[in-house]
């Protein structure tokens, strides 16, 4: 599966943005799918995960980011997005997609170390 994310940039700390991740290739529904996050001279930490069977969804959120970033997807685009409202000056980082075929249900794994693909990083920064 390839991953393109996209839908970074420049807001004041306060806003809001919406990053999309277009998968294709295959389609995602088989994969464990995350969002994570780079900023210079750090690691690259969990931000999000997602999974899904049938009906039944199973996601993860980072602590710093919960209540304030929402994890999902539109089947029908075969996208990943993550909404990220009240953004602060520390969630500036480059951010990217991530997914994995053969993590078992339910598990939403924060280990970047778990997820095979990735796509290229879309750069968010947030003014204060």
């Amino acid at each position: 599966v390839q991953l393109q994310a996209s839908g970074g940039g420049l807001v004041q700390a306060g806003g809001s943005l919406r990053l999309s991740c277009a998968a294709s290739g295959r389609t995602i529904n088989n994969y464990v799918m995350g969002w994570f996050r780079q900023a210079p001279g750090k690691e690259r930490e969990f931000v999000a995960g997602i999974r899904w069977r049938g009906d039944i969804i199973s996601t993860n959120y980072a602590d710093s980011v919960k209540g304030r970033f929402t994890i999902s997807r539109d089947n029908a685009k075969n996208t990943l997005y993550l909404q990220m409202n009240s953004l602060k000056p520390d969630d500036t980082a480059d951010y990217y997609c991530a997914a994995d075929a053969r993590i078992p249900w339910p598990r939403v794994p924060r280990d970047p170390g778990e997820y095979d693909y990735w796509g290229q990083g879309t750069l968010v920064t947030v003014s204060s």
